[in-house]
């Protein structure tokens, strides 16, 4: 089955659209079928987007980008260092 990939707005619309089928007494197997997800993606979904809004799906995934950016930034900065501190000591 070909993955696909959901943005923030479609997941937690299909988890409000699950909340309401689980308090009309249906089943999470027959929810998630319905939904098209597997069970475990709608877990892994209520772990991250639980009690979210729209915005703030939108705001914590460009936070999470800008954290990925930030962290290969500082790791290219350490790597030119620590280069840097090997030619000058003469080990190349």
């Amino acid at each position: 089955m070909p993955r696909k990939l959901y943005r923030p707005e479609e997941i937690i619309a299909k988890l409000r659209k699950a909340d309401v089928l689980l308090g009309e007494g249906k089943k999470l197997p027959e929810i998630t079928k319905a939904l098209g997800i597997h069970e475990v993606t709608y877990y892994r979904w209520r772990k991250e987007y639980g009690g979210l809004s729209v915005s703030q799906a939108r705001r914590l995934k460009e936070l999470e980008r800008e954290n990925l950016r930030l962290r290969r930034a500082v790791s290219d900065l350490t790597l030119d260092k620590l280069i840097l501190q090997e030619a000058a000591r003469g080990n190349f």
